[in-house]
């Protein structure tokens, strides 16, 4: 399996959501592995608290969906989390060799690779925890090369806080007319639903100085109108 190109990009910038999540299984290490060997801008991955306030990387709030037990992210330890075995991609079989990454373990891939890391921070999470957060992406990389992302808008408030000048996008899935001063209130970029997107509301953010990225489109053509519409990244799971 390979990815399928978007041949009119044009400045749009493509995001690995999960990783290579369309060919390797989401969230892992072989995941954003076959990322940082292709031409990705970035590479999205999403980011939860541990019950022993350790920062792992994986997307839902429990494991019952790829993992060989169910357990609640938040309620449980690194250990815990760790033990679990992970289903291989596109088959049914856990695999002893996937595990839930710390954060720390894919930041140092993206280093190494010098890709940008967007970060989505899971969940409402304590300013402590976020300025936690923070602290493991100094000692491993570069800020500048980090975005973060969050459906929760005071998660980003207190990265803002913590870091005035550090590039976030709020998350939404629609486009309101509120949305562009809630946006301007502190200085976000913006992460909305592809399909949430027209002409028109592009034009409208870019005016205020607004960075667009969209998720999570896989269809060539709709990320090839996209790109005409001058989004600046799009987030996909086989788009290249």
């Amino acid at each position: 399996m390979e990815t399928i190109a978007v041949k009119e990009k044009r400045n749009a910038k493509i995001v690995a959501h999960r990783g290579l999540s369309g060919i390797e299984r989401e969230n892992t290490l072989p995941a954003f592995a076959a990322a940082c060997n292709r031409d990705y801008y970035g590479i999205e991955c999403d980011v939860h608290v541990t019950s022993d306030k350790k920062y792992v990387v994986y997307h839902d709030d429990d494991t019952g969906r790829l993992c060989d037990k169910k357990v609640v992210l938040e309620q449980s330890d690194f250990a815990c989390l760790r033990s679990l075995r992970i289903k291989e991609a596109g088959k049914d079989n856990f695999s002893g060799a996937l595990v839930i990454p710390a954060l720390e373990e894919y930041l140092q891939m993206l280093a190494r690779y010098g890709k940008t890391a967007v970060i989505e921070l899971k969940n409402a999470m304590a300013k402590s925890d976020i300025a936690e957060i923070i602290g493991i992406c100094k000692a491993v990389y570069d800020l500048n090369n980090i975005i973060f992302i969050s459906f929760s808008y005071e998660n980003l408030v207190a990265v803002r806080e913590l870091l005035p000048e550090q590039k976030v996008q709020y998350l939404t899935c629609e486009f309101d007319e509120e949305l562009i001063g809630k946006l301007k209130r502190y200085s976000m970029d913006l992460d909305i639903y592809y399909t949430a997107l027209t002409e028109e509301n592009v034009k409208k953010l870019h005016e205020n100085g607004i960075v667009i990225n969209c998720w999570t489109c896989d269809d060539p053509a709709a990320a090839e109108k996209l790109a005409a519409w001058g989004v600046d990244m799009i987030t996909s799971n086989i788009l290249q």
